[in-house]
């Protein structure tokens, strides 16, 4: 049987600077109707900074929607134009001050593919040099160095919550005990 819901109509009811949201009316199997609510994000990066100790830099910071302060890896919104690797480069400078002499593409993934479209491709950056940290007018972000083992059971005690952070952490956790 395909279960795959066939787009009737689409009606975009907000667009934001960051978000937008539609509304689409679904045929769905046996002639059956339903609306989905679908918020538009154009994707974003998330950056796994390893130091040469093993320890990952971490940005702390304020998330009004969970009205919390989060320990997440840098990450940020890929700009109109820009491929996530620039996005990538441009954001751990800016959130942490370091710049990675090396960047590679890890994997993506839907981060709550239930209500939004939003992709994150995770980076892993190496080869850390600190130049100078520049975040947006409107970020206020504590810059944190953790070592791997600690952050493994930060994870296990739920003092992180943030699953690209947790995704993060358990990826560099293998790579690090590869090496």
């Amino acid at each position: 049987m395909n279960y795959e819901e066939k787009t009737m109509k689409s009606e975009r009811v907000y667009e934001g600077k960051i978000v937008n949201l539609r509304v689409d009316t679904v045929e769905l199997p046996g002639k059956k109707y339903s609306k989905r609510e679908i918020v538009e994000h154009p994707g974003a990066v998330g950056i796994i900074p390893i130091k040469e100790d093993g320890s990952l830099i971490l940005v702390k910071q304020y998330r009004k929607p969970v009205e919390k302060m989060l320990l997440e890896i840098p990450a940020g919104k890929i700009e109109i134009n820009e491929e996530p690797k620039e996005t990538a480069i441009r954001e751990l400078i800016e959130e942490t001050g370091f710049k990675a002499n090396k960047m590679e593409y890890i994997l993506e993934f839907y981060t709550s593919p239930g209500f939004t479209n939003e992709k994150v491709y995770l980076f892993l950056a190496t080869d850390l040099e600190f130049v100078k940290q520049d975040p947006d007018e409107n970020e206020y972000i504590q810059v944190k160095e953790i070592p791997i083992h600690k952050l493994i059971d930060m994870v296990n005690k739920g003092e992180i919550t943030d699953s690209k952070t947790i995704i993060s952490i358990f990826f560099a956790k293998k790579y690090l005990d590869s090496k």
